[in-house]
């Protein structure tokens, strides 16, 4: 990204040598004469562009770690680039170029009826300086309003050839089973065209009907579609399929928490009520899923597995002398994990497990044939004293700042970006009017957006801040700052302009491009106020200082302008994930 940035300033100091070369002074005199003359000016464009990073240094969260590496890496890179500029790029012009064979070379690169062009729409500025401020504030009043309008991302959806996938089955279904309709979905997921490979597992986290797959896409070289057209697909493919669900979603290189979601973005509910947040959770998931910015939206809510509590008759129990610890010591012996005895070999260690034998089986029947010792030593029926009660539960019970939780999650719809779907939640959610104790909060790679979101008008004034304190003390003038930083709005009107004509949403790289955007223009207005004061302190009435001041820059502005334009082409039409 800095490439076209650090070469900016050895570009003035050269155009400023050449200048005196076309003028027939030999290249030793040029160079002294050109550099002392724009020493201070690149001094000034170097500090200036390192302060537009200094706010980025200061910034936590994972956003902050992601822009140190890149804030250092630039800034480090326009100091040395400063240095070099005002040392061996003036070195060099006199000892490599000739003056004789360069100069006319150079006049051709500024054509006569280009500078009479701009002269005469510099004249006509000049005159109209009340509808030329206007036309500033208007600038910053369409740049403020088209950062609030244009739709906000965190980052790129990308496209790396993996798919991640959750699998869900019905809550009561064994881990055998469950295995075998997961290898029964992977050999359905297979047959896609632009699929290399399907790995699964089923891990019992956070229960048995629940499973996760990994799938590979073949290289972009041989696959025709995208891994989100892949999707589409293998939902439409595997939809129908009994007993067992699949949920896709494409794999991210920047992945927020540790929570396994069936979808991208996360919303998460809490409660300490747990019927009230199990009933909110299924409000809300209908509700979301009647947004048209949203897709795919699922939830942590299932149907309840079956349940059996055992009622005891504490009378009974008494009679029969039976305690309740006797009771809960027998079931747990009987269908618990209880280890009675280790087994030790040579190389490994054996635990032996107290489990109720196979054949008595592991449903209700077994109950049956369950006696508790009595305080008398004599056995007794389980059934003499308790009766079976049969309820419904969720298989678990998951927490999130120590409440009970639900967390829902969805993909964005073509088109739609993640600020508006945020936006579309927080609506829904009001218009839904939950309780007092329900809670909500995004999570994930949802609840590091809206905290970049939160800091990315507080970065940006930062970063203006930064520059005008550093163009102040360097100038000792607070007009001066503000006349070079008064080229920014039309700036931020043009890049805000072309993501919205591009159909781009303005995401954490788009934000990179915002703060490179400043450095450049400000850069632009320090060469035409450097000129402009020294031809004041000449004699010159302001406004043509300013004109001829302009003229003279002409040139090195097109040269750094286009060299960070030709920079950055690589990456605007590079293609990939």
């Amino acid at each position: 990204i800095s490439v076209g940035f650090v070469v900016d300033d050895a570009i003035v100091m050269l155009e400023n040598i050449l200048r005196h070369m076309e003028n027939g002074e030999d290249p030793r005199t040029a160079a002294e004469k050109g550099s002392k003359e724009i020493t201070f000016t690149i001094i000034s464009m170097t500090l200036s562009l390192v302060a537009v990073f200094i706010p980025l240094l200061f910034m936590r969260g994972i956003v902050g770690r992601l822009f140190h590496e890149f804030a250092d890496t630039a800034a480090i890179a326009i100091l040395i680039s400063g240095i070099i500029s005002l040392t061996v790029t003036p070195m060099l012009c006199a000892h490599v170029i000739s003056a004789a064979s360069i100069g006319q070379r150079w006049r051709l690169g500024t054509p006569k009826h280009v500078l009479d062009a701009y002269g005469r729409g510099l004249k006509w500025v000049l005159a109209h300086q009340r509808f030329m401020l206007g036309v500033m504030l208007a600038t910053l009043a369409a740049t403020l309003i088209m950062y609030v309008a244009i739709p906000k991302g965190f980052f790129p959806q990308q496209d790396d050839g993996l798919i991640f996938g959750v699998t869900e089955a019905s809550p009561d279904i064994s881990a055998r089973q469950m295995a075998e309709k997961s290898r029964g979905l992977a050999e359905l997921v297979r047959k896609d065209p632009d699929v290399k490979d399907v790995y699964y597992w089923v891990e019992g986290d956070p229960s048995v009907n629940v499973g996760r797959m990994l799938i590979d896409l073949k290289p972009f070289g041989i696959r025709k579609s995208s891994s989100y057209d892949v999707i589409g697909r293998i939902h439409a493919r595997t939809g129908k399929l009994p007993g067992i669900k699949l949920h896709l979603q494409a794999r991210q290189d920047v992945t927020i928490g540790a929570r396994i979601s069936k979808t991208q973005y996360q919303y998460t509910l809490r409660d300490a009520n747990l019927a009230e947040l199990r009933h909110w959770s299924k409000v809300m998931l209908d509700a979301l899923r009647t947004l048209p910015e949203l897709r795919d939206v699922e939830g942590e809510v299932e149907k309840a597995a079956p349940r059996i509590d055992i009622l005891l008759d504490r009378a009974a129990m008494a009679r029969l002398g039976v305690t309740t610890q006797a009771v809960d010591d027998t079931l747990y012996d009987a269908f618990g994990q209880r280890q009675v005895a280790s087994t030790y070999t040579e190389v490994d260690m054996y635990r032996v497990v107290l489990t109720a034998w196979k054949p008595f089986g592991l449903d209700e029947s077994a109950l049956s044939g369950v006696y508790v010792p009595g305080t008398n030593g004599k056995p007794v029926p389980l059934a003499a004293f308790s009766r079976i009660e049969h309820l419904s539960a969720p298989l678990t019970v998951n927490h999130d700042g120590q409440f009970p939780s639900e967390t829902l999650s969805f993909n964005l719809a073509p088109g739609k970006s993640l600020g508006e779907a945020i936006d579309a939640i927080g609506s829904k959610e009001r218009s839904l009017m939950p309780p007092v104790g329900l809670f909500t909060v995004f999570a994930g790679i949802a609840k590091a957006f809206e905290c970049s979101l939160a800091a990315q008008p507080f970065l940006i004034a930062s970063a203006l801040l930064a520059i005008f304190i550093v163009l102040g003390v360097l100038y000792e003038s607070a007009i001066h700052p503000v006349t070079i930083m008064s080229t920014l709005p039309s700036a931020g009107v043009g890049g805000l302009l072309a993501l919205s004509l591009l159909h781009y949403e303005f995401s954490l790289i788009s934000l990179i491009g915002i703060i490179m955007l400043i450095g450049i223009v400000k850069k632009n207005g320090i060469m035409m106020v450097d000129v402009a004061l020294a031809k004041e302190k000449a004699g010159l009435p302001p406004e043509e200082a300013i004109y001829q001041a302009c003229l003279l820059r002409f040139r090195p502005i097109m040269m750094t302008t286009m060299a960070a334009l030709l920079g950055a082409r690589p990456l605007a039409f590079g293609a990939g994930a």
